[in-house]
């Protein structure tokens, strides 16, 4: 008898080990950053497990789960995921209505969501600095921007290293001769937003200068392409890559932030910077833009098809329930989702939709108002079918965007492939498959990620 009783006491213990030991997995579902509840609680990050075969969908407040006593900071709009880790930018490093202070910004293990580090000041002087966006430019260097210029971020120290040079904000500082006396100067005007890369540069929507070309080895702007060529004293919007790798950008009417737009899309071939003015047809919206309380913008790009998507509407700030799609090959605009004639009186929350870059589906939050702490998520398929509505509880969650962590990161920037470079195509894992390949030549690979090779370059590719 009590030699049963040690065995059983022995297999508890190992057991309780083995489960001990099991960590979270946050990679198998969807990551929704939340601005949550400003004046009352810090941002939140959710997980949305889509197809859980027993309708356990939602995980809520995931950071605060796995990092008891610490929490994100104030009005978290941006989050990215980049060599398995997640970037989180916030503006502020605390609601004034928590108790809890977080960061501006915060770096997590991209799988089990456990905090790596986490900072109050973006402008390693102390000024106020706030947190905008987050791109990865290679495996040790990240660009953080904000309301005052893009900041070099070293991945591996997690130290602000300096300013990427002629980004900054000229409404910023002042001096005795020209001192700043407009408070809101240095945080709504002059501000810089989204930013991708392409073509070995990073480009980076500037409220004030238009589109910056920065080159990522001198961490400086070589070249400011002003929305002038739309309109005098037009701005920028947002910027999108799409699946062709060509630059799309939304055009503000001005540079006050008065979310006020022009008909109009801006084509940018990112190797030579030649750029097509493209008119948004009679009765339908460019997309919306949000300098005005700055978000990543409900412009959003498609990892299969090569095309287009973003919320427009007549009201520049709270227009929400039409979702148009653009094809970037016939430049054609369609309404694509009204979810005025889906009922129920639901609407897109601000910038808070994405394309899954596998599936191709369509994930969008949806609310009814500001004064009413219900939103669901929608799922839909690509040609514009609902799936399935995510129920979530009651909260003034005011989701900003969803994050796809089963894809397979980009590389960061990269050099142009020679056209007759030859290389060899390897699976995800690693085997060898096919030989004297030409970069783009994919010819009789079946669908998957595959890796690319030559002498002097290596390039990760989708074959959906």
């Amino acid at each position: 008898m009590r030699k049963l009783i040690l065995v059983i006491t022995v297999s508890l213990a190992a057991v309780a080990s083995a489960i001990a030991a099991q960590e979270a997995d946050y990679t198998k579902g969807i990551i929704w950053v939340n601005e949550d509840w400003y004046g009352h609680q810090n941002s939140t990050v959710n997980y949305l497990l889509p197809d859980d075969p027993d309708g356990n969908y939602w995980q809520y407040r995931i950071i605060q789960t796995e990092n008891p006593g610490m929490e994100l900071g104030c009005t978290n709009q941006y989050g990215a995921l980049w060599h398995d880790r997640l970037y989180l930018i916030a503006k502020q490093d605390k609601d004034p209505g928590a108790t809890v202070t977080g960061g501006r910004i915060t770096v997590a293990d991209a799988k089990t969501m456990k905090i790596l580090h986490q900072q109050s000041l973006i402008d390693p002087s102390g000024a106020q600095c706030d947190g905008r966006g987050f791109v990865g430019v290679d495996e040790h260097k990240g660009y953080i921007s904000t309301s005052n210029g893009v900041w070099i971020f070293d991945l591996d120290s997690y130290t602000v290293t300096g300013q990427v040079e002629g980004s900054a904000n000229p409404n910023a500082g002042g001096d005795n001769d020209r001192p700043n006396t407009d408070p809101t100067g240095s945080l709504y005007h002059g501000q810089s937003g989204m930013m991708v890369v392409a073509a070995g540069k990073v480009f980076v929507a500037h409220q004030q200068y238009g589109l910056l070309v920065v080159d990522p080895d001198a961490d400086k702007v070589i070249k400011a392409i002003s929305m002038d060529i739309v309109q005098e004293g037009a701005g920028i919007g947002s910027i999108v890559k799409s699946k062709d790798g060509f630059l799309w950008l939304s055009v503000a009417k001005n540079l006050q932030g008065t979310g006020a737009f022009l008909n109009n899309l801006v084509r940018v071939n990112p190797e030579t910077l030649e750029y097509e003015v493209i008119i948004v047809p009679d009765g339908m919206y460019p997309p919306s833009n949000s300098w005005y309380a700055w978000t990543p913008d409900a412009f959003v790009a498609s990892a299969v098809q090569n095309c287009l998507y973003w919320k427009g509407g007549p009201n520049r700030w709270f227009s929400g329930t039409k979702i148009y799609k653009f094809d970037c090959d016939s430049r054609k605009q369609t309404l694509f989702i009204d979810l005025e004639e889906e009922g129920a009186d639901w609407k897109l929350y601000g910038c808070a939709i994405g394309v899954h870059p596998l599936t191709d589906e369509i994930y969008m939050a949806l609310y009814h108002e500001f004064g009413t702490p219900t939103y669901i998520t929608r799922r839909y398929s690509p040609a514009g079918e609902k799936i399935k509505d995510y129920d979530m509880i009651m909260n003034y969650w005011f989701p900003s965007l969803p994050l796809f962590p089963q894809h397979s990161a980009p590389s960061g920037v990269e050099t142009i492939v020679p056209e007759d470079t030859a290389g060899t195509v390897y699976t995800i894992h690693g085997r060898p498959i096919k030989q004297a390949v030409r970069y783009g030549e994919w010819n009789g690979l079946s669908s998957g990620i595959y890796i690319w090779k030559s002498q002097d370059n290596s390039r990760k590719f989708m074959i959906p």
